[in-house]
């Protein structure tokens, strides 16, 4: 049989755009001669709906999507992702299901049974867990259907009690097709590719696979749809970070060529950033950007990747010097722009910042200079460039990493300030590298950029180290507990000083509230700050 993946781009609740890459896709199937055509999970409506999916109206939507989409399945079957209504009084109101569509019916509808509720996932707020299991029947051919986290409960200490593989095996079925929406992270699709083959190898059918593509706010799903015979082979592997179309023959499951490649980390890692700025904007109806460029590293990736994503002339940079700032600096950043073509401004921030003190001095009452002081230089800056944004209708791109974050080295409502963060899930050791990524062909962001000690020129001679550790210290222990929830004695096991360890760790736990305030960052990581990392604001523990 003739099986059609559409690894496509979806809009979360635009039914419209979402019917219409749906029936595209059908349409391309129906041309090239496939009998069945696969589409991801949730495709209807777009994942994650989130509490979309508590609305009546909402899901009244999606099955009005599939009335449209039924009706153009008269020469082929469609398999799509869409929440079916749980007609039981028990339960959950709805169930994520993958809906099998044939000759203008609905021929069959499957639950999903593994809820995932860990990290970004929060599914069993929502659905209620299949509770039968039958293979499904299609032109002679018994298919094993099943949606994304229905494969992953295979480990030598599974998350769940049971996988609904271990019963439909049972049924004999030919074939395994898994529809899904798996997202990226720099560590994730080496596992993906061997779950997806431990479940060929240990049920010993061939498995048609076909996850989403495109970026949802925080969350960048990068496609890489696999086919793989019954000896886990590679038959088919599809584009990562971008749609595709393929057609495979399971009567005849050969490679159609060399396995696509991915990108190493640092690769996957741009690709994931620019898919998530190019697809924000799109999915927002956003043309512009605007960021603060210092001439430090973070600004400079930054703009380098949004330059990418959105075409120089659509990004803004805003050079804001103050009486602290070095000239380098300024010529750095200035030599940046002129690289990238992307208009810039330069607004010396001293006569709003010497005002604010104008004002603020009988209440300060000639105390010495420190942080307050720092953090009005920040904030104007913050003000400055929120005001250029409101007037030309821009969105503010954020510059902090994950290190500064993680620590609580920012100004809330300063460089804190912005509507979406590029390098929030990116260490500082990884902007560095990927700096140099970026400058792999040619030098686009200047090298005394990359090779000059990062530092928030707040006051004079001011350096990062003055207030952190060495990045390449303090990246190795955050990674520990950020990614792996590695404990204080862990962490010093490792050979890091123990008041070292304490004095970050207390850093982290303690600046919770300012990230509580932060705007979406753009996930790469197993552990992102955002949706997918929940701490209390006010708990004791580590600080």
């Amino acid at each position: 049989m003739k099986i059609a993946l559409a690894q496509q781009n979806y809009h979360i609740g635009n039914f419209e755009h979402n019917i219409q890459k749906i029936l595209a896709g059908i349409e391309e199937a129906v041309g090239q001669g496939a009998e069945l055509v696969v589409f991801s999970e949730l495709c209807v409506c777009g994942y994650p709906p989130r509490d979309f999916l508590e609305f009546n109206d909402f899901i009244n939507k999606c099955y009005q999507a599939i009335d449209v989409i039924k009706d153009k399945t008269e020469n082929i079957g469609v398999i799509v992702g869409c929440p079916v209504r749980n007609s039981s009084s028990e339960g959950k109101n709805l169930f994520n299901a993958a809906w099998v569509l044939h000759k203008r019916e609905v021929k069959a509808i499957v639950h999903k049974t593994l809820l995932p509720t860990y990290d970004v996932f929060d599914e069993y707020r929502y659905f209620e867990p299949s509770f039968e299991w039958n293979v499904v029947e299609f032109n002679n051919i018994r298919i094993a259907l099943t949606i994304c986290e229905d494969l992953w409960n295979l480990s030598d200490k599974p998350l769940y009690r049971s996988a609904p593989m271990d019963k439909l095996i049972k049924q004999n079925p030919d074939i395994m097709i898994n529809i899904s929406a798996s997202p990226f992270d720099y560590d994730h699709d080496d596992d993906r590719r061997e779950v997806i083959r431990a479940n060929v190898l240990k049920y010993e059918i061939p498995i048609v696979y076909c996850n989403t593509v495109g970026s949802q706010t925080e969350i960048v799903f990068d496609g890489g749809s696999l086919v793989l015979d019954k000896k886990g082979s590679i038959v088919k592997e599809m584009k990562y970070f971008e749609e595709d179309f393929a057609i495979v023959d399971t009567d005849n499951l050969k490679s159609s060529g060399a396995p696509v490649q991915p990108d190493d980390n640092l690769g996957q890692i741009y690709s994931a950033l620019k898919l998530g700025i190019k697809d924000y904007f799109r999915k927002m109806g956003f043309t512009k950007a605007i960021l603060g460029s210092s001439g430090g590293i973070d600004s400079a990736v930054t703009m380098a990747i949004a330059c990418d994503a959105l075409g120089a002339e659509n990004v803004r940079a805003i050079l804001m010097p103050s009486q602290y700032s070095s000239d380098h600096s300024v010529e750095d950043a200035v030599q940046l722009s002129n690289t990238l073509q992307n208009p810039y401004d330069i607004i010396p921030i001293k006569n709003v910042y010497d005002a604010f003190l104008k004002e603020l001095k009988p209440v300060f009452n000639d105390l010495p200079f420190s942080i307050a002081e720092e953090n009005i230089q920040s904030r104007t800056r913050g003000n400055l460039l929120m005001a250029i944004a409101n007037k030309f209708g821009y969105i503010l791109l954020n510059t902090s990493n994950k290190s500064e974050l993680a620590t609580g080295y920012g100004t809330l409502y300063g460089d804190m300030a912005g509507g979406l963060s590029v390098l929030g899930d990116v260490y500082k050791t990884q902007v560095f590298a990927l700096a140099k990524y970026i400058n792999r062909t040619k030098e686009i962001i200047p090298v005394n950029i990359i090779a000059k000690p990062p530092s928030a020129e707040l006051r004079p001679g001011q350096k990062d180290s003055d207030s952190l550790p060495e990045y390449d210290v303090l990246d190795k222990v955050l990674y520990q507990y950020i990614e792996n929830r590695k404990g204080p004695s862990e962490i010093i096991a490792t050979g890091v000083d123990q008041a070292l360890v304490a004095r970050i760790l207390k850093m982290v736990n303690t600046n919770e509230y300012k990230r509580n305030q932060f705007c979406p960052i753009i996930r790469i990581s197993r552990k992102a700050f955002g949706v997918g990392r929940r701490m209390p604001i006010v708990g004791k523990y580590l600080s």
